[in-house]
Order: C-alpha cells, then structure tokens, then sequence
C-alpha cells in the first residue's frame, strides 16, 4: 500500500486514483494526519505500507523518525514541486530514500519502489520463494521457471505471500495490502475469493497446493524450493496378488493314506 501525504486534495486524490488504476491500494493523508495515523495505527495496517510519498510541507523532514520506527520497511520518497541540488541534498540528509520531482507517473514510482525492494529482499535471504519468482515493478510472476499471467489483485496477492514468506498472515492483513485500510466499499471475503483462483492455478503449475491455510489463523506460502509431485491412484504402483499354494510333504501324505485306509 502506498501512502500520499500532501496539504491539497487535488493531488492525493490523483496519486490515489492513478494508484487505483495500477492495481495498488492507497491512503490520502493530510500532513497533520500522519503523526496522528502512525502512532495509532494497529501493526497490521503499518505491516501492509510499502511507501511514504510526502509532497513539499514544513514538517516534512521531522516526519522521517516516526516512520522509521513504526514503519521500518517502508520506503519514503519526497515529491518535490521545483527541484534544486540544496534542497534535495537536505532531504536525503534527513533520512528519505528518493527525491522525485513531480509531476512523476505511479509506474515510474512502482518501478523505483521494485528496485527498492528488490536491494532489501537481496539482503534479507529468507524472502526467497523457491520456483516462485514475483517482481516488484509490475510484472507478471514466474512459476516453476515459467511466466504466469494474473489478474492484478492475484499477482498483488502472491507478491505480499511472497515478501513475507514463512510467516502466516492474516485475511485482514492481505486486503489491506490490496485494496487499502481506508476501502469500505469492498468487503474482506473477496481475499478469500482471489486467493481460492490463485491456489488452483500454482498448483496446476507446480503439481501441489503451494498456499497452506488455517481457518481463522490466515494463509502462508510453503517452500516451494523442491516441489513434490502429487501421487494419485493411477500413477502409483500397483500391488500385485500371487496365489498361495499349499506346500505338503511327501510323508505327511502317506501317513494320511494309511490312516484313511
């Protein structure tokens, strides 16, 4: 989820929609806002941030110690009406990760966010996902070595099973990823819905169920580094019956004759 921080509507409002239209999920924030909304935010609405957009404010440079310590994965970017060397040094100074002069495109920005992501997954090993690969800048996944067209909200769905590989992680957790913390328009069980599609097609892709989920507890994504084949009935070996002859001794048969006679 991206996170768009300015005094005028007009621009949150188009960020968001523009966001919207790329198939991720936003939140418009005043500057006076955001204080506010980090130190009250439960863990699972700061967990789903991936980035900060701050446009020009005179707080701005203060904010960059709260987000750090409430949401310490995030990605904090300055949007900047007129640019100029000082005051972009001054910026990076204050801790924020890009400085970008608008107006800039939301595919520009998801594309510098993937590269982010990318450099922090790379020191973080355990995001590795096996024979599932996602990217970050809007691409399609590949699976199994394979290239795997989905909708947006699916390949929203894996990615953020996949960024947190190895940890269970909620339904609620999941649509506020996709579709935002503030969407009351859209109801949680749709999660359900898209993640049901997007179980049948990995498996049909790597030959097993590569979600595992716990009702009430939430969805994870299971090792996927050495798939394992499903057995079925017709491709396991058959178990054949030989019939069982009786063995009987030579003796054993003369003392019944005799014993008959």
């Amino acid at each position: 989820m991206f996170i768009i921080v300015d005094d005028r509507e007009i621009v949150t409002s188009g960020y968001a929609a523009a966001f919207e239209r790329e198939g991720y999920a936003s939140l418009e924030l005043l500057p006076s806002e955001l204080p506010d909304w980090l130190e009250t935010g439960c863990s699972q609405d700061l967990a789903s941030v991936d980035a900060i957009l701050i446009g020009e404010c005179t707080e701005r440079a203060g904010f960059v110690t709260q987000i750090r310590s409430r949401c310490p994965e995030a990605q904090i970017v300055a949007l900047e009406d007129t640019a100029s060397l000082q005051g972009t040094l001054d910026l990076f100074s204050a801790g924020f990760d890009e400085v970008l002069k608008k107006p800039v495109h939301v595919r520009e920005i998801i594309a510098r966010f993937g590269v982010f992501r990318r450099r922090a997954m790379a020191r973080d090993t355990s995001s590795e996902a096996g024979a599932i690969e996602v990217f970050f800048d809007g691409r399609d996944p590949t699976v199994g070595g394979q290239v795997m067209e989905l909708p947006r909200r699916e390949r929203r769905i894996l990615e953020y099973l996949v960024k947190n590989k190895g940890r269970r992680v909620t339904k609620t957790q999941i649509f506020n990823a996709v579709y935002g913390v503030m969407n009351e328009g859209v109801d949680e069980c749709v999660v359900e819905s898209h993640i049901s599609k997007l179980r049948k097609k990995l498996k049909r892709q790597l030959g097993f169920d590569a979600i595992e989920s716990t009702r009430y507890i939430g969805y994870m994504l299971k090792d996927t580094t050495s798939p394992k084949r499903l057995v079925n009935e017709k491709s396991a070996p058959k178990t054949v019956r030989h019939p069982v002859r009786a063995v009987v001794k030579k003796r054993d048969l003369v003392l019944a004759v005799e014993n008959a006679g």
